[in-house]
């Protein structure tokens, strides 16, 4: 018995040093530093940066309102919340494996023997035997057997299997909240999309509704002119044809602000609803260009980056569960219960059993598919990683480039303003002109047509830096609660 002994324990040896040797657990890499600061204005700025929050960014009431209606009932963020609670559940579940099992049981039978098996030579043999008792006599007929009690079993978790299974769950648990956090800011920006989007269309309307009210004068006028002797045929079709293209033109933005209104109900989650809305883009944060914006700090706390992050994490903690998985398994059972065959004796002190066992389980024939689940999950984990140092690249170089966009959509927007200004000094010339007769009405149409699409070209660069501003929210890992 010693010499096993002896021969069992260096076995298990050889087998844990050999694992030791072969299979290492990749330690969780760092992605490369990133850069101090971002190639735009803030680089020298002074101002300390200021956390950015929903309420305080964004500040149309009615934009804030479509946000709670979001979070009430859009189908992709109840799913996430479904998710989260699943996260959960395995976290719970990991945890719960740490600690040993017990479990009552409740079991009846009835065994009917033949004569020429050893029980039923043996139960026969038994009721003969002068040492036992009335009560202790075996019914030969119908062998019946009774349990009552509990048992239970623990894994001695020595090499931190389990342990590196529960921090799996743990960082994924953490990664599903910065998922919903993730999701949530793109939520917002998708909503805020539309909202700036719909007032970009009513703006274009109304646009075309001020120009349409001057072209009918001057079409009136052209009409007057021409039955004085003054304006050609051609001129008053020409004017009648701008004035149908303008109305077509309508036409169409209101066909593109419904089919826009319905892209938002569907993002509300909703058939139907008020669509109320502002007049105005976000156009208020250029304090942000003056902030000083600390790189590592604002990357690493975005929801995407730390999601991937804690996935990483949790990839590791696999692969060194993986790895723990050659070793032996060490583990420890026991139960206690009312055990009889007879149920007049079943409550009795003599029908009180109980039992004790400790086992160590070696894997042998079974390795190659312990490796491969150890070589699947380190690769796992380096999937993870790139992943990671993806999202950090990609968090970087968006947040560089909206800054820089932010600043210089503002000055494109005071050179488009300066543009609609002149325009607009054009149609009341090319009119004055008109009149006394130093300009024909192609000059006048041009001049409308000049100063129609610079206006329509300003509202596009508002949209287009209300977008912007939007992105860079998002880009910020803005605040959510």
């Amino acid at each position: 018995m010693k010499r096993f002994i002896k021969y069992t324990a260096l076995t298990v040896s050889v087998l844990l040093l050999t694992a030791c040797a072969q299979f290492k657990t990749l330690e969780v890499k760092k992605v490369d530093d990133l850069p101090t600061t971002f190639n735009n204005a803030s680089n020298n700025a002074t101002e300390e940066f200021i956390p950015i929050t929903l309420n305080t960014y964004f500040n149309d009431p009615q934009l804030l309102q479509l946000f709670d209606r979001v979070m009430k009932s859009n189908p992709d963020y109840q799913i996430f919340q479904q998710r989260i609670l699943i996260a959960n559940s395995h976290l719970k579940r990991a945890k719960l494996a740490l600690i040993p099992s017990l479990d009552l049981s409740i079991n009846a039978s009835g065994t009917k023997y033949g004569d020429h098996t050893m029980e039923g030579v043996g139960n026969f043999d038994t009721n003969l035997s002068s040492n036992i008792q009335e009560d202790q006599k075996i019914k030969r007929d119908v062998t019946p057997n009774y349990w009552l009690g509990f048992q239970t079993s623990w894994e001695i978790d020595v090499w931190g299997r389990l342990r590196h299974k529960k921090r799996a769950a743990q960082q994924r648990f953490l990664a599903s909240q910065q998922g919903i956090n993730l999701l949530k800011n793109q939520l917002f920006t998708d909503v805020a999309d539309l909202y700036y989007q719909l007032i970009a269309l009513d703006k274009k309307v109304k646009i075309y509704e001020a120009n349409y009210g001057v072209q009918l004068k001057a079409f009136e006028l052209v009409e007057s002119q021409r039955a004085a002797g003054k304006a050609t045929e051609l001129a008053v079709q020409q004017f009648g044809a701008q004035s149908k293209n303008m109305q077509a033109e309508m036409e169409q933005l209101k066909i593109e602000i419904n089919s826009t209104e319905k892209a938002l109900l569907s993002l509300l989650g909703e058939y139907s609803g008020d669509l109320t809305r502002g007049t105005t883009f976000l156009s208020n944060h250029l304090a942000l260009l003056s902030q000083k914006i600390h790189v590592d700090s604002i990357i690493h706390k975005r929801p995407d980056v730390a999601e991937s992050y804690f996935e990483l994490v949790a990839s590791n903690a696999d692969a060194k569960s993986a790895r723990a998985a050659f070793f032996p398994k060490i583990q420890f059972g026991g139960n206690v219960a009312l055990h009889s065959f007879s149920m007049p004796t079943f409550f009795n002190v003599g029908s009180i059993a109980w039992q004790l066992l400790g086992g160590l389980v070696q894997p042998i024939f079974n390795q190659g598919q312990l490796k491969q689940e150890f070589y699947i999950a380190n690769r796992n984990q380096e999937i993870a990683f790139f992943s990671y140092q993806k999202n950090v690249i990609n968090a970087f170089n968006e947040l560089s480039s909206l800054l820089s966009q932010v600043a210089m959509n503002q000055t494109v927007l005071n050179i488009k303003d300066d543009e609609v200004a002149f325009l607009d000094r054009a149609v009341d010339v090319s009119n004055d002109l008109y009149l006394t007769g130093y300009a024909n009405y192609w000059e006048i149409i041009n001049a409308q047509k000049a100063k129609i699409q610079a206006e329509l070209d300003y509202v596009d660069f508002q949209h287009r830096n209300a977008k912007a501003l939007v992105q860079l929210y998002k880009a910020l890992g803005g605040e959510i609660k």
